[in-house]
């Protein structure tokens, strides 16, 4: 009897033994299982944000494009600007006024549209001289330059201005060879300032007040 119930005894040792080591691989599998879930997951994780981190960087690629060829038109488009001006006929409603502070160096020749402007300082008098109508100034005195029609066009054929205009300049007086004035620009439409300086030449240095 003894040696049966040793028997017995053994053999449900090596039942549990062998029951202990399934188990043990059945979690050893289960770990693994996890860890290559994990793996999985962690790969497709990846992929997505690569995926949508390719799709941001064409999508700002495609916008940087457009402002890189917006930029492009732009400026071909200004370097294309045209201003034409003519005489008219005075006495068209005038109702809008930008003023500037200017000074012309004495002595040269300044274009503004189709006029021609040289002044010249004199024993305290300013010689002005108009298209040829020459007049003496002094301090506090007007001067105006007729009115005339504006047209400012880009790429040939496309209308950014057309107004007609009239400038009143005021003698300031007079330092370093320079004239200065007072400039009053008269306007049958309101005219946006990047577009009015364009009548103004660059050695007048004109500057809003």
């Amino acid at each position: 009897m003894e040696d049966m119930s040793t028997r017995d005894e053994e053999k449900a040792r090596e039942l549990a033994l062998e029951k202990g080591r399934e188990e043990e691989r059945k979690r050893l599998a289960d770990i693994e299982r996890a860890k290559e879930e994990a793996r999985t997951e962690a790969i497709k994780g990846e992929k997505a944000r690569q995926k949508e981190k390719d799709r941001s960087g064409s999508g700002l690629k495609y916008i940087i494009y457009i402002l890189i060829l917006a930029v492009i038109v732009a400026v071909v488009a200004w370097f294309s600007l045209n201003v034409t001006v003519t005489n008219v006929a005075p006495g068209n409603a005038l109702p809008f006024r930008t003023n500037y502070g200017v000074s012309f160096p004495e002595g040269q020749t300044i274009t503004i549209g189709n006029t021609h402007i040289n002044v010249l300082t004199y024993q305290n008098e300013l010689i002005s001289d108009i298209d040829g109508d020459r007049q003496k100034l002094v301090v506090g005195e007007d001067r105006v330059i007729s009115e005339r029609r504006a047209v400012i066009t880009i790429l040939g054929a496309v209308t950014l201005m057309d107004t007609n205009f009239r400038i009143d300049l005021k003698y300031k007086g007079e330092r370093d060879n320079r004239a200065y004035f007072d400039m009053a620009v008269h306007t049958s439409k309101q005219v946006p300032d990047i577009l009015l300086t364009q009548l103004l030449p660059p050695e007048i240095d004109a500057r809003p007040i």
